[in-house]
């Protein structure tokens, strides 16, 4: 392997592992195919990353969707195994920030942000109430009990925004800049 591409990637990955976020040094630092060499990926920098050593021996050369699995499977914090405790990833605590501050609004400002995203979802919105109540827990990251969920389709309904007839929705939806 090109001590330039790990050079390179450590740079453009700013020094730290890729999947923990936790600073590696360039001793331990070795170059991890997303795709792997054995599965036909190749050398160029969108195929490949840094991470330390041990991780790169555990994926190994298992396939793209087995890695993404293995990062799924953290919820959130991924602990490395040649590192002691988990390392949070820098996304996870935004992620839960953005949770919580939705969660929190009020039911008007909730309301304006379930309008707005279907709205952005144009002809691909929720057709049924049980999509339409998965789509307002996604929205919310799974932080509303369902009661809440069911009292904002109500009130969509109540608004005339939403229209329910028996498990099918319709939309009447305010112009994009009304």
């Amino acid at each position: 392997m090109s001590t330039r591409l790990l050079e390179r990637l450590m740079f453009a990955q700013g020094g730290l592992c890729f999947f923990c976020r936790a600073p590696l040094s360039p001793g331990e630092a070795s170059v991890e195919h997303l795709v792997a060499t054995a599965n036909g990926g190749n050398n160029h920098d969108d195929n490949c990353v840094v991470c330390c050593k041990t991780l790169n021996a555990l994926l190994g050369s298992m396939s793209l969707k087995e890695k993404i699995r293995v990062i799924l499977n953290q919820r959130g914090e991924f602990e490395c195994p040649n590192r002691k405790g988990p390392h949070k990833s820098i996304t996870a605590p935004a992620a839960s920030r953005a949770a919580v501050s939705h969660a929190s609004k009020s039911v008007t400002e909730k309301l304006a942000l379930i309008v707005a995203d279907l709205k952005k979802r144009g002809t691909a919105r929720p057709r049924t109430v049980k999509t339409l109540n998965s789509t307002i827990s996604a929205l919310f990251q799974k932080q509303l009990p369902e009661a809440e969920i069911s009292s904002l389709i109500e009130k969509l309904c109540a608004r005339g925004v939403v229209t329910i007839n028996g498990t099918k929705v319709s939309y009447e939806l305010p112009p994009r800049n009304a």
